[in-house]
This record gives structure tokens, sequence and C-alpha cells, in this order.
């Protein structure tokens, strides 16, 4: 975990050329899905401000911001359970990260291997293939 405040301008600061794209919320975040690259997997759902997306695109491991700490932690630092950062994409709108990563074990704090296993609602569900013959 990094208790290091947030930095100031003086320190190294985000290229201005990505910076502008995001769409941040009044706090500064953007949100951040985590994805393992080669599955697909939807692993979790993290917060990035500038400083965390610039320590995520330069080191090679998944940095995020804990809005009820107010500090970064980079994933696995204490529980061994890392994301090794293969890309980066901002969504559309700037308004979402998706970051594809090689995932060791679990993803979640919870110690399943994604903060979305064994959460899953009930939806009534509904053909749209069906639905779309029909309305024809």
């Amino acid at each position: 975990m990094d208790n290091a405040a947030r930095p100031t301008a003086a320190d190294a600061a985000l290229d201005p050329a990505i910076a502008q794209r995001l769409k941040k919320t009044p706090d500064g975040l953007v949100a951040a899905i985590a994805q393992q690259h080669d599955t697909g997997e939807v692993l979790m759902l993290g917060w990035m401000d500038e400083e965390a997306l610039r320590r995520t695109l330069t080191n090679g491991r998944a940095t995020y911001y804990s809005r009820s700490r107010q500090e970064y932690w980079r994933k696995g630092d204490t529980s061994g359970h890392i994301q090794a950062v293969i890309a980066v994409s901002l969504d559309c709108d700037g308004d979402a990260l998706l970051v594809q990563v090689e995932q060791v074990g679990a993803a979640c704090h919870t110690g399943t291997r994604t903060c979305f296993e064994g959460r899953s609602l009930p939806v009534t569900t509904h053909s749209t293939h069906q639905e779309a013959s029909t309305d024809a």
C-alpha cells in the first residue's frame, strides 16, 4: 500500500494529451474496470485519478486510488495477488478505463477470483432474437 499523499504539480504528471481526454467525477476520479486479458473475464472495478493512471501506465502494475482511505494502492502489494498490466483503453466518453491485466490469484479482497463471483442478481430475461422476428 502506498500511503503517499496525492502529488503536487511539481511531481511527474500524466501526459496532458491523455489527461484532457478524461471526464472525471467531481472528486477527480475515473472508473477503472480490470479485465483478464486473455479470457475477457471482468475482475473488479476500482478508481483512478491522474496519478494512479500515470503509475499504472508507467510501472506495469495496476494502481488505484482508494476513496475510503484516500491513498494509492497497487494491487497485490499486501496480498500477492498482482495485476500485471497488458493494455489500458479509455472508453468513448472518457469516463471509464479498461485495464487488461494478467491477474495472479484472487482479484477480490474477499478471496474470490472476481468481485462479481457468486453475487448474481435475479434477472427476468427475454430472447431478443425471438422478439425481433415476432415484430417483423
